[in-house]
């Protein structure tokens, strides 16, 4: 009875874990792509006159993205924690995987923006005239909003399986994480804040962990 007491805690403070870094990782990533959004035009081939006014805020919205990574990184970690015996190799290959693959385009996008940034902020006119604002402007935007939202795509899909399986989340969460799948799989890039889509997902599963977890923390208190 006394070991069965002792692992009340552990058992707890893993999805507590999960679900503050899901929501740190969700204002984080929503925070830096609402300033990024406001701040660029939508279209990568405009001019870089408007970039240029909003440097400071376009730097800070890139700072943001390495600690929402840090956070999403420490969400999956403690959500396979979580599934323990349950997890199944074929769907935690892929789980794992596309959440990776999805840091790591984030990352990618990331980098080439702040070095872009860096070079206009120096007041080099060599980046403009030469294309090579263009040709970055282009390639974040695609690495963005196709191959980091597809990677994020597979990962709902993943997740909401592995959730349909073991039950870790009402089915009602794992349908709406299929519909959103959908979506930013289908959407090719054509809207620009379908981005936004993947980070309110996880903060809606993120609640509903936490609450969950206080819920069954005040019961066993009792």
């Amino acid at each position: 009875m006394n070991r069965e007491t002792a692992f009340i805690p552990q058992r707890m403070r893993t999805p507590r874990a999960a679900a503050i870094a899901g929501i740190i990782f969700s204002l984080l990533f929503i925070t830096s792509l609402v300033v990024i959004f406001v701040s660029i035009p939508p279209n990568p081939l405009g001019p870089a006159t408007a970039v240029i006014k909003h440097l400071k805020t376009i730097s800070f919205s890139l700072n943001l993205l390495p600690f929402a990574g840090i956070a999403f990184l420490w969400f999956v970690a403690v959500v396979r924690d979580r599934l323990g015996e349950l997890e199944d190799r074929f769907f935690s290959t892929v789980f794992l995987g596309s959440g990776l693959l999805f840091i790591a385009m984030v990352f990618n996008a990331a980098a080439a923006a702040g070095g872009i940034i860096g070079v206009l902020g120096s007041g080099s006119e060599n980046v403009i005239q030469s294309g090579a604002y263009a040709l970055g402007r282009a390639e974040i935007a695609q690495t963005m909003h196709i191959y980091a939202m597809k990677m994020a795509g597979v990962f709902m899909i993943t997740t909401s399986t592995i959730s349909i399986q073991t039950r870790v989340f009402p089915q009602w969460m794992a349908v709406v994480g299929y519909v959103l799948a959908l979506v930013l799989l289908l959407s090719v890039g054509t809207i620009e804040w379908i981005a936004l889509v993947f980070p309110l997902w996880v903060l809606l599963i993120s609640i509903h962990i936490l609450t969950q977890n206080l819920h069954g923390r005040s019961e066993a208190t009792e």
